[in-house]
């Protein structure tokens, strides 16, 4: 008998039912955390709403979502809208959905009739058979944009009169207007748009990383990100090709810029009307668009609403919430210049006339500078960039942007302009290019009008010098200058003098004082902080809690900073990657491993030309001692070598010290002797500068890490009674200078050396362990030395705090490896007997909620006979003769979580 009832045409029931059959999941599907259907983003929400164009994953979270309902029990009614569906005819489909996902024949029967109701009446008569219905029903609706207008208000009605057992869930695109602002701004539904759909980095680099496992790095994910800009069908478009065929690290790179997604965006754009394609070429030069700015470039009143309308119907654009600005996507971007570049020459220069006078009326100097200097008004283009570079740099940190506008300019310019000047000597100060500060600073100083506040200013640039050249000596000495000088009035310029002032109390030894002169200068709370000096200050802040070895209070602080910068300036900005290496080291120190990685991805390059030494050092370390606990040994001495290099070419003597003692560090893991005194002697000459006090800035920073690596080469050497003072030696430093997580680690180290020469160790041991816990360090104790990591795993399992947490391998042939405490390992059978498959995890997971075969089957995709065999095959493994028992003893084995 016909599912629809015997009124209704054969023809008429095939083409319904091919409507609410549900797709599948894509096989390599990744279940992003935060678009689950239960995470916090949508929990608990009766009605949720998927908008955006197309190629944003909107079907695949759906069927993603489908199964995650069926999973716990939820009857999951499918519909995908189609251009043609009337009211009665969507009102059948409706129904037609409920019956076919519930097992339901004989649902809504009057709408199947020939004289059923019609119009709203028919889906006040679906709602009211449904709120009386024994089921919890999770609508979904796909290609909700599709339906007419008719039977869009009539799901509005459904939408607005839902009983309590009836979920919805909407897909549809950026024009899809359902009338329920009102229901959002009441909290009863939530709008998921372009920007919560698109891929984070960390969701494409576990993309990557499930995919391609080791063949593409971190770096290579991060620039797929970057050039795809989390584009959903973008991404898929990059690495579908790479799938067949061997493709190196640097495999995705090549493929994004010149394969499938600007095929596909040519394609795209092959498809667009002419006049629209004749609007996004001439768009194509300007980075940021609005509707008015739109108008006034192409002199066409109806240009704004052709930009709202491309942004809302293709993936040309990438569009913010809540803001009229878009931009266009870089990859259809480069076609689009491409196309201008042979437009003619006379309309070029009026385009970007027009939009350097609509960006100067608007106080948009920067953009109207560009734009004048590409209409070839280069006096007009130089007053703009005097007028707006120094506050860029300054207020808002736009350093790319200074060192951009310095390679345009003509020498003769910049000596003409005394502003642009002040932005040369800063934008240099602030880089691997420190030293060519100081003869634009003497050309400031013997102009006409050098008042005191500019010698002052001045002062701050060569102070900032010292800090990037690491010459702390010489940053003291220059600071004295201006400490106490009245003359600085510029809120930015007091700022930048607290900062530095706070970095030299970090460099005597006090972080606290540091945290307490970086308020100096009459600076807003943290919490208004908006300029990017405040920023600056952030960053003392953080590096002054990771001296102390606070990891958690670096982290709390640096992680929405870094969140700020990065929305401002963008990943790869300068400071941004300075940040990023402070949080990354915090993270590492927290055990978040994969997020310190994912934090540095894409980075290096250019922390090596722009970055503070002490960020560099973080950052290099940081990835090595990823890499050694990955077990790739090998990774680490590339990375270590290349902090070396960096350090060469930078004249940075403390940075190659703390890459060759982190070399010692690294091979007195395997007692690899000769080679730690090797290392030593290279250490040794570069501490001994003779232009260097024993008793500067410079040695109180650099002489731990050489007691340190003596301390390690005696280690390597099983020298254990040799090791004991050396590592005193450097605690006293870490005492004194508050270093707290070198205390840490030397109090470790120093019961290790103790144990081995049959010295009482313990106490010591405890109290390391227990000033970890304080501070957030979980990897500081793991990192030092593998024996020290078995010792601490021991000693927790004697107090009952946690199971040995280290495998007892040898550390000279291996390194500790870490296990779940408290658990039964995923990999063990409880009982010695075959481990269980990822399918039977599976099963036994939807087991547990009580589903019976053929929900189990829907929920996995899969036929009811395949489902009994791994049904079968728990009965053996867990030695069960029910389901319920399967089910208790998995929990008692730890393979479930306990029951709540």
């Amino acid at each position: 008998m016909s599912i629809l009832g015997a009124q209704s045409p054969a023809k008429a029931e095939d083409e319904l039912l091919l409507h609410v059959i549900p797709p599948r999941v894509p096989r390599h599907l990744l279940a992003r955390p935060r678009l689950r259907s239960d995470a916090e983003l949508v929990k608990d929400q009766a009605l949720v709403v998927l908008r955006g164009p197309a190629g944003f994953g909107k079907t695949t979270l759906l069927a993603q979502w489908r199964l995650e309902h069926l999973a716990r029990g939820n009857c999951v009614a499918w519909v995908r809208a189609r251009e043609d569906d009337h009211p009665r005819r969507f009102a059948q489909a409706l129904a037609l959905a409920v019956r076919t996902s519930a097992g339901r024949p004989g649902f809504c029967a009057t709408l199947f009739a020939t004289e059923g109701p019609s119009g709203l009446h028919a889906f006040t008569v679906w709602l009211s058979e449904l709120a009386q219905a024994a089921l919890n029903l999770v609508l979904i609706v796909d290609d909700a944009d599709r339906l007419p207008s008719q039977s869009r208000a009539a799901l509005v009605h459904v939408l607005r009169n839902a009983p309590p057992n009836l979920r919805i869930v909407i897909a549809g695109r950026a024009d899809c207007q359902l009338d329920v602002d009102d229901l959002v701004d009441y909290g009863q539904c939530v709008i998921l748009g372009p920007s919560v759909l698109r891929f984070r980095l960390e969701e494409t680099l576990q993309l990557v990383r499930t995919r391609f496992g080791s063949r593409i790095d971190k770096d290579a994910a991060a620039r797929v990100q970057e050039l795809t800009e989390g584009w959903p069908l973008g991404l898929q478009l990059v690495l579908s090709p790479m799938s067949a065929g061997e493709t190196g690290q640097e495999g995705a790179v090549v493929i994004a810029r010149s394969g499938e997604l600007q095929r596909h965006f040519a394609e795209l754009l092959s498809r667009l009307d002419a006049a629209d394609v004749a609007f996004l070429v001439r768009m194509a030069v300007i980075d940021q668009l609005c509707p008015a700015l739109c108008c006034a470039v192409v002199g066409r009143t109806d240009a704004g609403e052709r930009l709202t309308r491309l942004s809302r119907d293709t993936p040309i654009f990438v569009t913010g919430e809540h803001t009229e600005w878009t931009r266009m996507h870089a990859a259809a971007r480069r076609i689009m210049r491409e196309r201008f570049a042979v437009l003619p020459a006379d309309e070029r220069i009026r385009l970007h006339a027009r939009a350097a006078a609509w960006f100067e009326q608007h106080d948009l100097l920067e953009d109207a500078a560009r734009h004048a200097l590409e209409a070839g008004r280069t006096d007009e283009a130089y007053d703009l960039a005097e007028r707006t570079l120094y506050d860029d740099l300054i207020q808002r940190g736009r350093h790319a942007t200074a060192l951009d506008w310095l390679g345009r300019l003509p020498a003769a310019q910049i000596e003409q302009r005394p502003r642009l000047l002040l932005v040369a000597a800063w934008s240099l100060a602030l880089s691997e290019r420190h030293a060519e500060s100081e003869a634009l600073v003497e050309r400031l100083l013997v102009q006409a009008g050098a008042d005191e506040a500019l010698r002052c200013e001045c002062a701050l640039i060569r102070s900032g010098a010292m800090m990037f050249g690491d010459q702390p000596d010489r940053l003291a000495h220059l600071f004295a200058h201006c400490a106490e000088n009245p003359a600085l009035t510029d809120r930015n310029l007091l700022q930048i003098r607290a900062n530095q002032h706070a970095y030299l109390a970090l460099l005597e030894g006090q972080p606290a004082l540091a945290r307490l002169r970086q308020q100096d200068g009459g600076r807003i709370p943290l919490a208004e902080a908006g300029s990017h000096m405040d920023h600056w200050g952030l960053y003392i802040v953080a590096l002054s809690y990771l001296w102390e070895g606070q990891a958690l209070l670096a982290q709390r602080l640096l992680q929405p900073a870094l969140a700020s910068v990065e929305s401002e300036l963008g990943r790869r900005d300068e400071f941004a990657c300075m940040l990023a290496a402070l949080l990354a080291s915090a993270l590492w120190e927290r055990d978040c491993g994969e997020e310190a990685a994912a934090v540095l991805a894409d980075r290096m390059d250019r922390l090596e030309h722009i970055g503070l030494p002490e960020a560099l050092l973080l950052a290099y370390r940081t990835l090595a001692r990823i890499a050694i606990g990955e077990g790739a040994e090998h990774r680490a001495i590339e990375l270590l070598d290349a902090m070396l290099a960096v350090g060469q070419s930078r004249d940075l003597p403390r940075l190659q010290i703390a890459s060759l003692a982190d070399q010692v560090r690294l091979h007195a893991r395997r007692y690899r002797a000769q080679t730690c005194r090797e290392l030593c002697a290279r250490i040794d000459a570069l501490a001994a500068a003779p232009d260097r006090a024993e008793d500067s800035l410079w040695h109180r920073t650099v002489d731990p890490l050489v007691l340190q690596a003596r301390a390690y080469a005696a280690i390597a050497a099983r020298d254990w009674a040799a090791a004991l003072p050396l590592l005193r030696q450097t605690d006293g430093i870490a005492q004194r200078f508050k270093m707290g997580r070198l205390h840490i680690e030397t109090l470790g180290l120093q019961a290790l050396a103790m144990d081995h020469c049959g010295q009482p160790a313990q106490p010591l041991l405890r109290e390391a362990i227990d000033l970890a816990r304080a501070y957030g360090l979980t990897r500081v104790l793991l990192d030092a030395h593998p024996e020290l990591a078995a010792m601490t795993s021991e000693a927790l399992a004697a107090e009952g705090a946690l199971e040995p947490a280290y495998s007892p391998a040898p550390p000279a042939v291996s390194s500790p490896r870490p296990l779940v405490a408290n658990a039964v390992p995923p990999s063990a059978d409880p009982h010695g007997k075959s481990v269980l498959t990822a399918k039977e995890r599976e099963v036994l997971a939807l087991l547990a909620h009580n589903l019976s075969n053929k929900e189990i089957g829907r929920a996995m995709q899969a036929g009811e006979t395949t489902v009994k065999w791994h049904v079968k095959n728990l009965f053996a493994k867990l030695d069960a003769g029910s389901r319920r028992e399967v089910v208790s003893r998995a929990r008692i084995f730890g393979l479930l979580p306990p029951q709540t």
